[in-house]
């Protein structure tokens, strides 16, 4: 046995045989870079060489790409997954005195863009399954004013969108899909981002396809959508060639050629780095599935999970936390507050009680690490942490 201190390990204290062991980060994104790196260099060469540094011939290629990856005719590159979600509102013609139903159980800028626009955002409760807006409760929270429904594919996992668009056609509401988290994921043979009027991606450097930077992309299958899309991230403007022509009020919401490269780049790998998170889930399911008081993320026939981040559940989640610290594991936790609770939204008038599901997700829900590049052996010190962390309770 190797000696410290004069001690073989089976003597030393427990504290610092845990000090020594293999830390998993919650994400490493240098190890992805070291991947590609060869790649993205020469993509990002091509660009400065170019001098061509917003939109133009590297975003327009991108956006071929994209719609054609997505399964939609169009795909408008813009500056982040905020301003898709904003930019997708306003080509909906959704202003002040609308309603927008949404799920208070996401990040907050699904509802933000809404109250941006002097929209009110109208919650509807989460499914306790799947994390995603619960279809039989939707009808009910539809207003005389409702405009839009924005439904998200929390997690790397789709909504119910036959249930929900069938739902916003008898209301004749414009649907827009948040897939922010689920480039890639399908239901029922379709992927998130083409079966709403609009479906809205975030390239944060954290998602599954993400850039070196903000960026985001908005995919339609409506012509006139898209159009109007391209004149809203130019300033009202149809091209930079014509940037003194301005046809409706607009933002500067274009999307960076350098970040379009990057993204041309990672896209190409994007199907097997989804195959890798979803075989990472598959071991967790496989290490972790007798854990009791653990719940966790489970993929039904007709899904394609993508996974970018693995969801489990846990009644004792901020004492497991903080086990796993203790651990050298790394973990997170989405969303530790629902919507209608945070204090930017207190106008509409939230109460604690009001959506019991999203309230009880945001005190169990613990992510843990799910990226491509963690090995079979840091996937076991993950789970082997986790049962240590439950029996611990």
């Amino acid at each position: 046995a190797r000696i410290i201190w004069g001690l073989s390990p089976k003597f030393l204290p427990r504290r610092l045989l845990h000090c020594r062991a293999m830390s998993v980060p919650f994400l490493d994104l240098k190890a992805q870079y070291a991947t590609i790196r060869d790649e993205v260099e020469s993509a990002l060469r091509r660009v400065v060489e170019s001098q061509h540094f917003i939109l133009g011939p590297e975003v327009e290629a991108f956006e071929q790409e994209i719609a054609a990856y997505c399964g939609t005719r169009f795909a408008i590159g813009l500056s982040s997954g905020t301003d898709a979600l904003l930019a997708a509102l306003m080509a909906a013609g959704v202003g002040p005195g609308d309603d927008v139903l949404t799920s208070p159980y996401t990040f907050v800028a699904t509802a933000g863009v809404i109250a941006r626009l002097g929209a009110r955002p109208v919650f509807v409760d989460i499914d306790a399954d799947t994390f995603n807006i619960a279809p039989d409760q939707i009808a009910s929270r539809v207003t005389p004013r409702a405009r839009a429904i924005i439904p998200v594919h929390l997690f790397g996992r789709m909504a119910d969108m036959d249930a929900i668009t069938a739902i916003a056609r008898a209301h004749e509401l414009t649907v827009i899909e948040d897939a922010a988290q689920a480039i890639g994921a399908e239901r029922q043979g379709r992927r998130a981002g083409s079966i709403g009027d609009m479906g809205c991606f975030s390239f944060y450097p954290t998602k599954n396809l993400g850039g070196f930077g903000d960026g985001g992309l908005v995919t339609t299958n409506d012509a006139a959508l898209a159009e109007r899309l391209k004149l809203l991230r130019n300033h009202g403007s149809a091209s930079l060639g014509s940037k003194y022509e301005y046809r409706i009020i607009g933002g500067n919401f274009r999307l960076d050629a350098i970040q379009a490269a990057v993204l041309r780049v990672k896209l190409r790998h994007l199907d097997a780095w989804t195959e890798r998170r979803r075989e990472n889930a598959r071991q967790y399911a496989a290490l972790l599935h007798n854990v009791d008081g653990l719940q966790l993320p489970a993929e039904r026939d007709g899904e394609r999970h993508v996974f970018n981040q693995f969801v489990a559940r846990s009644s004792r989640r901020d004492a497991l936390r903080e086990f796993l610290r203790s651990r050298n594991v790394g973990s997170d936790v989405y969303y530790p507050q629902p919507l209608h609770l945070a204090p930017c939204f207190s106008a509409f008038g939230g109460r604690p009680g009001d959506f019991p599901e999203s309230e009880r997700a945001s005190i169990e829900s613990i992510a843990l690490p799910i990226y491509p590049e963690l090995t079979s052996q840091m996937l076991e010190r993950v789970a082997a942490a986790v049962r240590e962390g439950a029996r611990a309770g």
